[in-house]
């Protein structure tokens, strides 16, 4: 199923006061550039929304980074793609559609990370299948500072389901063999990230809280498979060593890393599990990591994980 929340991203301007220097031989220190806001950002999430129901593709094309990486039913789409697909697209949705539960986080001082949580009703035909829109989901954005504007770089979302209930894999047949076609291309420096996410997958199986803490960075979010988010470092940690999951291995596999700048990456990896989750099988995931890098190290910042 071909669904996608779009995101629009419209410029944030703001304004850096510097005075004259009083001594000609001092230099004058620029200020840190403003942060957004959780209502800026959710604000250009509404109207990215109402950009998807119109089926209005052209809205995105000098909205979105270049660098963009879409994730949806185990495929990875760049910015072109994307634009195409929202502009072939056709939607009837009911009013009183809602964007709820804005959380907000730093990845660093150009990169922020907006969740959020999406109500629907009604339905989007592609290529011809119309498709009722899944409701409710567990949205999420990365956000990047370009110049005097904000461009979003990567966005997911998943239903929100009970654990016990594992979602089951994404129907999309004709999907997946163009997506067999189009392997996405790996940038250099993605093997860094594959061994970086390999570790922590490692830590997660062994349930190892001091290595999970050491792998990633000070702040971290999360959003499972289920479409529930975790908005601490504490929370990641005490869900990636509780009893949801118990795991015997995992493979991973099509890693492909973006690099929006050179301390942010994006890796989208395909992961298989022997593993038991809400007393269940999971399906095989579809991560999303970004990275960022501290010192010579790239660490686990943010993830999102979708069922394949």
């Amino acid at each position: 199923m071909l669904k996608f929340t779009l995101l629009a991203v419209v410029s944030i301007m703001f304004v850096a006061c510097v005075g004259p220097a009083k001594n000609p031989n001092t230099n004058a220190v620029k200020p840190a550039a403003a942060a957004p806001t959780t209502a800026a950002l959710l604000a250009l999430e509404t109207q990215a929304n109402e950009a998807y129901i119109r089926g209005d593709g052209k809205f995105f094309e000098g909205m979105l980074s270049d660098k963009v990486v879409m994730t949806n039913g185990g495929q990875r789409l760049g910015k072109a793609d994307f634009v195409k697909l929202i502009g072939s697209m056709k939607c009837s949705i009911k009013e009183g559609w809602s964007l709820t539960e804005p959380q907000m986080s730093k990845i660093n001082e150009d990169t922020y990370v907006l969740s959020y949580k999406i109500a629907m009703d009604g339905a989007c035909t592609s290529n011809g299948i119309t498709e009722k829109q899944p409701s409710p989901v567990r949205a999420a954005t990365l956000w990047v500072r370009s110049s005097e504007k904000w461009q979003a770089a990567f966005h997911g979302e998943n239903l929100i389901v009970d654990p016990k209930a594992t979602p089951a894999p994404v129907k999309q047949e004709e999907s997946r063999k163009e997506a067999s076609k189009k392997q996405p291309v790996a940038e250099p420096g993605t093997d860094a990230l594959m061994a970086a996410e390999k570790s922590v997958w490692e830590a997660w199986k062994a349930k190892d809280a001091k290595k999970i803490e050491e792998l990633t960075a000070n702040d971290i979010t999360f959003v499972n498979i289920f479409g529930a988010h975790f908005a601490t470092k504490a929370e990641v940690i005490k869900d990636w060593t509780g009893s949801t999951c118990d795991v015997k291995s995992f493979s991973l596999k099509d890693g492909a890393g973006t690099f929006v700048s050179p301390t942010v990456a994006i890796l989208t990896v395909t992961g298989s599990l022997d593993a038991t989750c809400g007393g269940q099988k999971p399906p095989p995931v579809y991560g999303a990591t970004v990275y960022v890098k501290d010192g010579d190290v790239w660490k686990w910042a943010f993830g999102f994980n979708s069922p394949r």
